[in-house]
């Protein structure tokens, strides 16, 4: 497995990374990416020329999974766009690596924390199902991870819970904030 630029890949590339987005978060977040055509508009996306765009290949070229982000808050804090890894190659470390490539990317660039938002839409955690006010941070700090949400993989990558947002994709349905410091010291 090697990792390059996903823009590098050519056609077929991005229609693998497209159809990535669609079967990656079809059982969990279906409304995030619910057909080929916004799947493909999000690639397109993010290949500005502003974001880091990101694919792990095997030796045949074919797209193991992608990732994106983007500058925010002036370019001191970049936003974890997509992460995806192909159903059948998920827990071999490819994840893993397209975050640790890029780290050094973001920091390259000014960057001084890496951010994102994972939903829990689907009672994946504590968190979901429930009112998490009048305060959400006592909720937040008794998390528990019921069917494998991705918080606890970022977590072991490095980054902290630094936030909840209840309701933020209706009732019951927060979206839990992490960031990670890349900047270097």
């Amino acid at each position: 497995m090697r990792i390059v630029d996903l823009v590098t890949l050519g056609a077929a590339g991005k229609h693998q990374a497209a159809s990535l987005l669609v079967e990656g978060f079809a059982e969990h977040w279906p409304d995030a990416w619910p057909d080929f055509e916004a799947a493909t508009r999000t690639v397109w996306e993010c290949l500005d020329c502003r974001r880091i765009c990101r694919a792990a290949v095997d030796p045949d070229e074919n797209v193991l999974g992608w990732s994106a982000a983007e500058p925010i808050y002036g370019g001191n804090v970049w936003e974890l766009n997509v992460l995806v890894v192909r159903q059948d190659r998920q827990r071999q470390g490819i994840g893993s690596a397209l975050l640790s490539d890029l780290e050094p990317q973001v920091g390259d660039r000014g960057g001084l924390t890496i951010w994102l938002g994972s939903d829990d839409e689907d009672n994946m955690t504590s968190l979901a199902g429930v009112d998490l006010y009048p305060d959400p941070l006592w909720h937040l700090a008794r998390i528990t991870n019921f069917k494998r949400h991705p918080y606890d993989f970022y977590r072991k990558m490095g980054f902290a819970i630094a936030g909840v947002l209840p309701d933020a994709n209706g009732p019951g349905k927060p979206d839990i904030f992490l960031a990670k410091s890349v900047a270097r010291r």
